[in-house]
């Protein structure tokens, strides 16, 4: 930690404690993938929700799309800087990387064997949230590799959420039911982890660059 201490002595006080308590409440067992998600203002949202409610890792697949050099900054609120986003331009890539990091991967599709979202228990499970773009859904690649679908319930005519307010409601489940276990009441992130964090936070005009798929694991 003498290297945190280090860093924190070209910060104020207040600004020590908010890096503290961020990084403190960061949950390394639960993350968003998105898959082929063409509108920017839509990545941005999401990653806004989930700096919120404390998740680091958010993963984006571009199988036909470019990549995207770029997120909106009107919608985000600059929540990216404070993100890691890994990029990927292959669904298995991707997956093999999740199955490292996580116990299971659910993706949103409609189906008959659909799991309710609140069904899906996220207070003993490391998971990772899949979301496919906003006009085919997540492809039948990444369906056929994951554990199982899951939906959020509905009652109106049209059985369909905007990928950002689905995100935000699934989430925050996960929030929830984390925060009644005790989850963040304790830190997640390793302390290797925290102290890469605040190097990249603290760098003076550092910009967010992404994170090579390849990556060293931690």
């Amino acid at each position: 930690m003498g290297y945190l201490i280090e860093l924190y002595n070209y910060m104020t006080p207040e600004r020590q404690l908010k890096f503290n308590a961020v990084l403190e409440n960061r949950q390394a067992n639960l993350a968003v993938v998105m898959e082929n998600v063409h509108d920017l203002h839509n990545i941005s949202a999401v990653m806004r929700t989930c700096d919120a409610v404390g998740i680091q890792d958010i993963y984006i697949i571009n199988t036909i799309i470019a990549k995207h050099p770029r997120f909106g900054p009107k919608s985000s609120s600059s929540a990216e800087k404070w993100l890691t986003v890994h990029q990927f331009d292959s669904v298995s890539d991707c997956v093999k990387v999740l199955r490292e990091r996580y116990q299971k991967i659910y993706t949103t599709h409609l189906s008959a064997d659909a799991v309710d979202l609140y069904d899906i228990d996220f207070a003993t499970s490391s998971v990772a949230l899949v979301f496919g773009n906003e006009h085919e859904g997540v492809s039948e690649e990444i369906r056929n590799l994951a554990d199982g679908n899951f939906i959020i319930p509905q009652v109106g005519m049209i059985q369909s959420l905007n990928i950002s307010v689905a995100c935000a409601i699934s989430i925050y489940e996960a929030f929830r039911q984390k925060r009644l276990s005790g989850h963040y009441l304790k830190a997640s992130l390793s302390t290797e982890r925290m102290e890469q964090l605040t190097n990249t936070w603290t760098e003076p005009k550092a910009k967010f660059t992404f994170k090579d798929r390849r990556a060293t694991k931690y």
